[in-house]
This record gives structure tokens, C-alpha cells and sequence, in this order.
């Protein structure tokens, strides 16, 4: 498994174990949307990863888009509260990555939202940055 995986991995493992969140979209967190998909959901948009090396330790540094989504009459309240349950889930947690890597930091950096084109629907984006590190060989 790479880092990159390992940190969605972990990233997707601490989302669906929060209770909060939980409560809020029940089980739809996804890597890809169902198309039948209920509001409101959680999914993961575009990621990239920047490989760093320095003298002893290798280290990436992750970022990823999580997409909120939710449909509650066309306001944007019920959206906010989701993308702020996902920075408590995230931001600053202690997230266990598979061996040989571990996680030196994650971070919530932005969160938006904003309401679509559709005039019904709520889009929250938060970008998140994570950095990885594993002793070289």
C-alpha cells in the first residue's frame, strides 16, 4: 500500500468512525459517489501528493479535496454544519497509518461552501494536507 492510499485509508476510517458525522450522513462517506446516491454524503474529489526527501527520512506531503453535499431546501446551514463536523474529525487527529508509514500531521487548511448552480443543492469543500514520513532504507 502506498502512503498516498494509507492516508485515504486512514482519512475514510476516521470519517466514518465519528459519531457526529455520523449522525449527520449516516454511512454515505465515498471514495466515488453511487449515482443513487441519498443526501446528504460526503465524497472525496481530487488528491496530490508531493514527494520530499530529506537526509535520512522520506516524507510526502498529501492533499485532499472531501466534498460535503447535501440538499435541504436549497440553504446551505445544514451543509456547514457537516463540513465543520469533518474538521473536527480531522483536523489535528491522531490517524494510524499502515507500517512502514507514519503521520506527522493533518490538517484542515480551507473549508468553503457555497450553494450550486442547481439552486438546490449544498456544496461544502474542505482541503485537507497531510504529511507522511517513514525511515529510509
Amino acid at each position: 500500500m502506498s502512503a498516498f492510499e494509507a492516508v485515504q485509508k486512514a482519512i475514510f476510517d476516521a470519517l466514518v468512525a465519528d459519531a457526529a458525522l455520523g449522525a449527520l450522513v449516516s454511512d454515505r462517506i465515498f471514495d466515488g459517489r453511487p449515482a443513487d446516491a441519498a443526501f446528504p454524503n460526503i465524497t472525496f474529489g481530487p488528491a496530490q501528493s508531493i514527494y520530499d526527501e530529506v537526509d535520512c527520512i522520506d516524507g510526502e506531503e498529501h492533499f485532499f479535496q472531501i466534498d460535503v453535499w447535501d440538499r435541504s431546501q436549497g440553504r446551505v446551514i445544514n451543509a456547514k454544519r457537516i463540513a465543520d463536523a469533518v474538521k473536527a474529525a480531522l483536523h489535528g487527529a491522531d490517524l494510524s497509518l499502515t507500517d512502514p508509514y507514519a503521520l506527522a500531521v493533518i490538517e484542515v487548511t480551507q473549508m468553503r461552501v457555497m450553494q450550486d448552480p442547481d439552486g438546490v443543492t449544498a456544496h461544502g469543500v474542505l482541503s485537507v494536507r497531510a504529511l507522511v514520513e517513514w525511515s529510509a532504507t
